[in-house]
C-alpha cells in the first residue's frame, strides 16, 4: 500500500490491532536480542525485585507496536524516527502453567502532524495493556510519497 500525504488529515485513524505476547515470545526475543535479564523469564526473580511478575522486554514492545505503522505505510524503511516513553511494564502472566499464557497489547494510531515540505507524517500511537497506558508519547515519523 502506498500512502499519499496529500490525502491525509491530522486526526485521521490509521488502524488498530491487538498483539498477544506469550512467554514463548519473550524467550525467542531474549535469544535474538541477547537480553536474558531474569525479569523477562523468571517469575520468582521478577517479583523479588518488585515487579508484578515476568514482564515483556521494552524493545520487544516497541517493535511489536511500530508494526502497525510499518504495515500502514507499506514499507518499514519509510519509518524515519520512532520514539516513546515507557510508563508501565507489560506483565506476561503464566495463568495456565503453559508457555502460551500471556498478555495482550492494544495499539491504535492516528495522524498527529503533517509536514508537506518534508513529505512526512507523524503518527501518534496509543498503547494499552490491561486498559492501562504502557507507552506514552509513542510517535513515529513516516516519509511518504
Amino acid at each position: 500500500m502506498s500512502v499519499n500525504i496529500a490525502e491525509l488529515t491530522v486526526g485521521q485513524d490509521i488502524g488498530s490491532r491487538s498483539i498477544t505476547v506469550t512467554r514463548t515470545d519473550l524467550v525467542k526475543y531474549a535469544g535474538a536480542s541477547g537480553d536474558f535479564n531474569p525479569i523477562h523469564w523468571n517469575e520468582a526473580f521478577a517479583t523479588e525485585v518488585g515487579l508484578p511478575g515476568v514482564i515483556a522486554h521494552g524493545m520487544f514492545t516497541m517493535g511489536a507496536v511500530v508494526q502497525l505503522v510499518t504495515d500502514w505505510a507499506g514499507d518499514p524503511a519509510a519509518v524515519v524516527d520512532f520514539q516513546t516513553r515507557f510508563t508501565k511494564p507489560v506483565p506476561v502472566a503464566d495463568t495456565t502453567g503453559t508457555p502460551e499464557a500471556g498478555a495482550v497489547i492494544e495499539v491504535s494510531g492516528a495522524i498527529g502532524a503533517l509536514d508537506a515540505d518534508a513529505g512526512t507524517a507523524r503518527v501518534d500511537l496509543t498503547v494499552l495493556s490491561s486498559a492501562q497506558k504502557v507507552l506514552v508519547k509513542a510517535q513515529a515519523v513516516v516519509r511518504l510519497a
